[in-house]
């Protein structure tokens, strides 16, 4: 059993050091899938707060299967949102010279995970490669990619799927059904 599904079971009973563990394993993961999409360390860190404080509050929203997919896919929505309220209410930029504390060592860990998930992409057919960057970091549904690459659905569908399964493979994750 995926050790990440283990560990949801013990937070849904409300056991802090699970939570921690939780965190421990996979927030480097949830970290650098914010800095790829918001480009910034320090809302890269907000989003990782976010995403693991709903898992504390609400560990019920986990339904089973892969918690690497589940977990990946609520920072992607977090982060998707957090662009869609930055356009709407854009705010005044931070100065850039500001130190965020232990950013250099978050920074360093999400670049490693980042590059095992680039490494994995690059594998990819480009087909396959190309509708999950456009989908996963571009924020574009299943009928928008089939939109914009004039293909059927179903088919993007598959290519997705097809895809993220390779990229489990190459990353070393067992692929449960």
């Amino acid at each position: 059993m995926d050790p990440g599904v283990r560990l949801m079971e013990r937070v849904l009973a409300r056991d802090a050091s699970a939570f921690e563990a939780l965190y421990d394993g996979y927030h480097r993961l949830v970290f650098g899938i914010g800095l790829r999409m918001l480009g910034d360390p320090s809302m890269a860190e907000d989003l990782t707060q976010n995403v693991f404080l709903k898992i504390w509050t609400a560990p019920d929203a986990f339904r089973g299967g892969s918690f690497v997919a589940w977990v990946s896919r609520v920072a992607r929505n977090r982060a998707l949102d957090t662009l869609r309220s930055k356009a709407v209410h854009p705010e005044s930029e931070i100065p850039a010279d500001l130190p965020l504390e232990g950013a250099l060592d978050d920074d360093v860990f999400s670049r490693l995970d980042a590059q095992r998930v680039r490494d994995a992409l690059a594998q990819l057919p480009p087909e396959q490669r190309g509708l999950i960057e456009m989908g996963f970091f571009g924020g574009a549904t299943h009928q928008e990619l089939a939109r914009r690459t004039d293909t059927p659905l179903g088919t993007v569908k598959t290519r997705i799927r097809s895809g993220l399964k390779r990229m489990r493979e190459s990353l070393g994750e067992r692929v449960s059904r």
